[in-house]
């Protein structure tokens, strides 16, 4: 009789455990109980002496379903973002602007190198610096920066740079928490995801988290605010100058502990750094019959990878139509470095209420954000509920969870927008069109699932000719002929 008991318990343990291990694995990756989905502003704003970031609330149920957060930084001309790392992998779309970028991985060479001044005499030699390499960005680019890769960004330009970001939390590159955390290098920043007075103590219920009896991992951080805060504030100013081989008085300076200036400062003169010259300056080294290689051979090596690609070029567009718009998608495919961040981007452009024709994400959330213009969306669940029907206006955010059904339609003369993508080869399938899972289907099977005739089921399978993009001007006038 002892024998069947131990069994029973046994069973019951395994049942337990997997059930206990399921359940963190849905508390890991958040879950995604949406029955209405809603177009975001930033809730929270944080201005500096050169710019601001604003940021929309990581902990609204939305982006915890897709495991990110978002902000958008704009820096003024002659203003430099603070060097900073991310517990999680991040994608950078430029909206607007031009300047320089440095990615600082670790153990990698200073490959940027300034060239020996003229030795006319003693002492004459100028001090020689070098760095690693420097990337030029401009409208339009995506920027990949792996997790706990440190960055900086400086505006050279003559207008603000504007950049929306977007952080995967719940990449496993991310071995913290769900939190988006931003460690700094350098002077006294307050937490744009988590400012001050925000924040409350772990515990205290927040919507419906309470009811969804939250993980602990999900709750939003008490963060005490300190004299300073990046990463040297809490280390002994004699460790720090050991490190350095500096004085304490420029250790303490590490600290910047009476720096109020922001995460966004100015730089007091244009900022001179060693990097290749432009386009227009190569062109004009080359006509005086000197050539100028950046090319190494192992430009997708760890160290010299490539971490930008411009998607506004009308030229690389995957999908085009004179009359409804054009599509770029930046995937693990021309963007390698994607595939260890495990994201990927796409570039829309809808024309004169022009329609994207029905389709769903296989593999992938697609966080939208739209760049100008505005479009009208539905979105559709697993039950067929309409989780959102509305417009997504400049500035906006939706989430549209991997799976839900989508359709978007310009509403005036044009609608753009950037979507980040949850996978690093993410793959949508259209509803309607050449390429759709209904043209797919026997016209039988149509006309048995839909209870229509074999006529009007050839009407729904050829009616649409186009594969992802169309538009009123190219239906009109249009005889069906199967």
């Amino acid at each position: 009789m002892a024998r069947p008991s131990l069994i029973s318990l046994s069973l019951c343990l395994l049942v337990l455990f997997h059930t206990t291990l399921a359940r963190q694995q849905r508390e890991q990756v958040g879950e995604c109980n949406l029955n209405n989905l809603n177009a975001l502003q930033p809730d929270n704003r944080i201005e500096s002496e050169a710019g601001l970031i604003e940021s929309w609330d990581p902990f609204h149920e939305q982006f915890e379903c897709a495991g990110v957060a978002i902000d958008r930084k704009t820096i003024e001309p002659n203003g430099l973002l603070l060097p900073q790392y991310s517990n999680a992998p991040q994608l950078v779309y430029v909206l607007q602007g031009n300047g320089l970028t440095g990615t600082l991985f670790s153990g990698c060479p200073e490959t940027f190198q300034e060239s020996q001044g003229s030795q006319q005499g003693q002492g004459s030699r100028r001090f020689q610096d070098q760095h690693q390499k420097v990337h030029r960005f401009r409208q339009g680019d995506i920027i990949a920066l792996p997790a706990g890769v440190a960055h900086w960004c400086y505006n050279d330009g003559n207008e603000r740079a504007i950049f929306v970001t977007l952080y995967d939390l719940s990449n496993s590159a991310n071995q913290l928490d769900l939190n988006p955390r931003s460690f700094y290098l350098a002077g006294n920043p307050e937490d744009h995801f988590n400012p001050q007075q925000s924040q409350r103590h772990p515990g205290t219920p927040r919507g419906r988290e309470s009811e969804r009896g939250t993980s602990p991992r999900r709750m939003r951080p008490h963060v005490q605010k300190g004299t300073c805060n990046n990463v040297f504030c809490g280390m002994d100013t004699r460790f720090l100058a050991e490190a350095f081989n500096v004085d304490e008085q420029v250790a303490m300076r590490l600290q910047s502990q009476d720096d109020r200036r922001g995460p966004i400062v100015r730089v007091k003169e244009s900022l001179q750094i060693v990097r290749p010259p432009s386009i227009r300056e190569e062109e004009q080294r080359q006509r005086g019959g000197r050539r100028y290689n950046t090319e190494n051979g192992i430009e997708e090596s760890f160290c010299s990878m490539r971490i930008r690609e411009n998607l506004d070029d009308p030229s690389r567009a995957d999908v085009f139509s004179p009359e409804a718009g054009r599509l770029s998608s930046l995937n693990s495919h021309n963007l390698p470095i994607l595939r260890a961040l495990r994201l990927s981007a796409e570039r829309g452009v809808l024309y004169n209420e022009a329609l994207m024709v029905p389709h769903w994400n296989q593999n992938a959330h697609s966080i939208i954000y739209a760049i100008r213009g505005q479009a009208r969306l539905q979105v559709v669940d697993h039950f067929g509920q309409t989780v959102f029907n509305g417009e997504l206006r400049e500035g906006q955010v939706l989430t549209v969870p991997q799976n839900f059904a989508v359709a978007k339609r310009a509403e005036g003369e044009r609608f753009e927008w950037v979507a980040f993508k949850t996978n690093d080869n993410a793959m949508f399938s259209p509803l309607a069109g050449r390429t759709s899972a209904i043209r797919a289907m026997p016209v039988e099977v149509l006309a048995n699932a839909f209870r229509v005739s074999p006529e009007e089921a050839r009407r729904i399978k050829f009616g649409t000719q186009e594969t992802t993009l169309t538009s009123p001007r190219s239906k009109s006038g249009r005889r069906f002929d199967a």
